[in-house]
């Protein structure tokens, strides 16, 4: 069974300086109806203005992945933990017992475009913890690169959870495909371009629950589309 999640429907909160849709409910959005899907609790695309950003605040308990598709975003917590991140980049902050972070548009030009991406942990009270891996356009063309997971498998970023996070680039009639484990279940969500996630469209921005599927499809239906395929308990 697939239940697509339209762009169109996402939550909105625009501060000015900000321009952020909300996949499930965060901040101000509240829908009882989409609240998350299995661990992964927030999927965010921000738009930040040159040199606007988030000033300092905290969280807890919870890992959070920054994944830029334009611009340059910096970050810098109470870890001693500062950088900058471009595409390519997917930076993990495992919030644990309590961290403060702060996060700008690194330009004074240029917007800054990026997904941010929150995840229940498996364990609570763990120390925080940051990282940040670079992986090459080449390793994602045509093929699910594994990008995040529980143990670093293939050089991927650490999750405290039993989740895998695959990223694909494709273009037009290009075709991967995933095999679900039984009891597992998958979001896709369409970071540019358009797809078919077995044979239901899906364009920029929409997402797509995948619930008692033995397989996923992803077909391009044009050049440049890349998704992010999540692989849950």
């Amino acid at each position: 069974m697939i239940t697509m999640r339209s762009a169109s429907k996402r939550g909105n909160a625009n501060l000015g300086w900000l321009d952020s849709r909300h996949s499930f409910s965060f901040g101000d959005y509240y829908d009882p109806a989409h609240m998350g899907f299995g661990p992964l609790r927030v999927i965010n695309e921000d738009r930040v203005r040159p040199g606007a950003g988030f000033s300092s605040h905290g969280h807890q308990d919870m890992e959070i992945i920054s994944f830029v598709l334009e611009g340059a975003l910096e970050h810098k917590d109470s870890i001693g933990a500062g950088s900058v991140i471009r595409p390519g980049d997917v930076q993990i902050m495992s919030a644990g017992t309590g961290i403060r972070h702060s996060e700008f548009n690194h330009s004074k030009t240029e917007p800054v475009h990026f997904l941010q991406i929150w995840i229940l942990p498996d364990q609570l009270g763990i120390p925080p913890r940051y990282d940040q891996k670079t992986f090459p356009a080449s390793e994602k063309y045509g093929r699910l690169r594994l990008i995040g997971s529980p143990n670093g498998r293939g050089d991927s970023i650490v999750i405290n959870q039993e989740v895998e996070i695959y990223d694909a680039l494709l273009d037009a009639s290009a075709t991967v495909s995933h095999s679900l484990a039984p009891g597992r279940k998958s979001w896709v969500q369409v970071v540019r371009g358009a797809v078919d996630v077995n044979g239901r469209i899906a364009n920029a921005g929409d997402g797509a629950a995948v619930e008692d599927e033995n397989n996923l499809t992803v077909t391009s239906r044009q050049n440049g589309s890349e998704i992010l395929l999540f692989d849950l308990p």
